[in-house]
């Protein structure tokens, strides 16, 4: 992505070093005309015009120096000044005839880089204007030995040939890169801010549902309390005791969440190391999925830190969740330190179906149809939470370990992963999704990683791992067939 380019620096720079090096190559024609062609100038006046160009450059420049967008009208008003002390040199040194004229054209064609047609058209029309006055009035070249006038044009034109195809090269195309970056980081932004609206208006119905469904749950929750009650004594309800029980617990799950979205909308994350922070959240999400095969290979880096680790902690869990959903018999969650400097990967892998080609085009762009009952949003606000945190996320499809070849045999007994047909076997293809969260962290010393509160850790590990977001439905597993 292309850095959005807002500062004077963009096109007023470029002014101000092309206006430097036109006053050094106005300096060095005057002395090396004066000197070795023998044309007798009038210095002090083409002097005192150079001399007010360097006083206009170094305003310039302190132009330059502030961080404030430039205007149309006043790289107008720059390439006029340009345009100006062109005219009074030329003035000075033979107008028309001066083989340096067709210097007006260069800098027409910056203006037509830069500023809208209207300008571009005005600038046009005042050196055109020059052009023609220059031909009336002028002061003529004095020269030592006229009869060498023409060899002397045509060596200045052929100079003059040379500058203008360098600066038109140079300086237009650099201004044209610097505008079309520009551009280009302004599309990308705007794209973020449509799916950062996204991602808000889905924010706002999650509180709107998360408001309505709030009565609801209390009278559910008072129904099975009493049911439990009465099935202590019902020998009828008795066989439903351990439902009634886990009923309850997930009623106290959903509350629990309702009261963490309204604390997280007053709250902030903590920083905190990553390797003192994965392993209690691995902890708590275990909770929700404990028949899951879950493999935590490493603690992560002790040397980055992770400024919200409640957002990253949501959306390590919608990934979890759907690699839990996709694959029950293998999960595995690793942090290492990025290959790109600051930046640190969380790689989580499962061993389930991959992901479908129809949905690779959509994923991450915006809600997908849920294969397992979610509500197809989950990883929308994964992909979302990542843009904003700075990170981004990758899925991939891997051959999951254990299978060398990336095959699975039947054994003749029916026992393993491919499927026995009478004494025979045959084989399937083990596929599984790596999805690569990767999010800038700051790299602390030895001695800070000690330094976060403990408590404050835990009830920060306790929202992510059971986050609004989190608990809620993610895509239901975009790879799943």
């Amino acid at each position: 992505m292309h850095r959005i380019t807002v500062s004077a620096r963009v096109n007023l720079s470029h002014l101000f070093w092309l206006r430097s090096l036109a006053i050094i190559g106005q300096l060095c024609t005057i002395a090396f005309v004066q000197l070795f062609i023998g044309v007798q100038l009038p210095l002090p006046a083409m002097l005192f015009v150079i001399a007010m160009e360097v006083a206009f450059n170094g305003v310039t420049w302190l132009r330059v120096t502030q961080d404030r967008p430039e205007s149309n009208l006043e790289l107008f008003g720059q390439l006029w000044v340009d345009l100006g002390a062109l005219s009074a040199l030329l003035f000075l040194s033979g107008g028309t005839t001066n083989p340096f004229v067709s210097l007006y054209l260069p800098s027409l064609a910056i203006a037509a880089a830069v500023l809208p047609w209207y300008l571009t058209a005005w600038l046009a029309a005042f050196a055109v204007a020059c052009y023609v006055l220059l031909g009336f009035d002028n002061v003529p070249l004095n020269l030592d030995n006229p009869a060498n006038l023409f060899d002397y044009y045509r060596a200045g034109m052929w100079v003059n040939f040379m500058v203008s195809v360098c600066l038109i090269v140079w300086f237009v195309a650099r201004m044209s890169r610097a505008l079309r970056q520009r551009d280009t980081a302004l599309g990308d932004a705007q794209q973020r801010l449509l799916r950062d609206e996204r991602a808000v208006a889905l924010g706002v119905q999650a509180a709107t549902v998360a408001h309505e469904i709030g009565t609801p749950l209390s009278t559910i929750a008072m129904l099975t309390e009493e049911l439990r009650d009465v099935a202590r004594t019902d020998k009828g309800l008795a066989p439903y005791s351990a439902d009634l029980e886990l009923l309850d617990k997930q009623i106290s799950l959903c509350t629990s969440a309702l009261a963490r979205l309204r604390s997280r909308a007053s709250s902030t994350g903590a920083r905190q190391v990553v390797s003192e922070w994965l392993g209690p959240f691995v902890e708590q999400w275990r909770l929700r999925h404990p028949h899951v095969k879950f493999e935590l290979v490493d603690n992560g880096p002790g040397d980055f830190a992770l400024d919200d680790t409640v957002a990253v902690g949501q959306i390590l869990t919608i990934l979890l969740d759907n690699a839990a959903r996709a694959s029950r018999d293998f999960v595995t969650l690793r942090a290492y330190a990025a290959a790109r400097a600051g930046y640190v990967d969380f790689e989580v892998c499962d061993a389930g179906p991959g992901i479908p080609s129809s949905l690779r085009a959509s994923l991450g762009a915006a809600p997908v149809d849920s294969t397992q009952g979610g509500h197809g949003v989950g990883l929308y606000l994964a992909f979302s939470s990542a843009a904003r945190l700075g990170g981004s996320i990758e899925l991939n499809d891997v051959t999951p370990p254990g299978s060398a070849s990336g095959e699975v045999s039947g054994a003749d007994d029916g026992t393993s992963a491919g499927a026995a047909t009478g004494s025979g076997t045959r084989t399937r293809r083990a596929r599984g999704t790596r999805a690569v969260l990767r999010l800038p962290a700051k790299q602390v010393k030895a001695g800070e990683a000690g330094q976060a509160n403990p408590a404050a850790a835990a009830r920060e590990v306790a929202a992510s791992a059971g986050s609004e977001i989190g608990s809620g439905e993610g895509p239901g597993r975009p790879d799943a067939a």
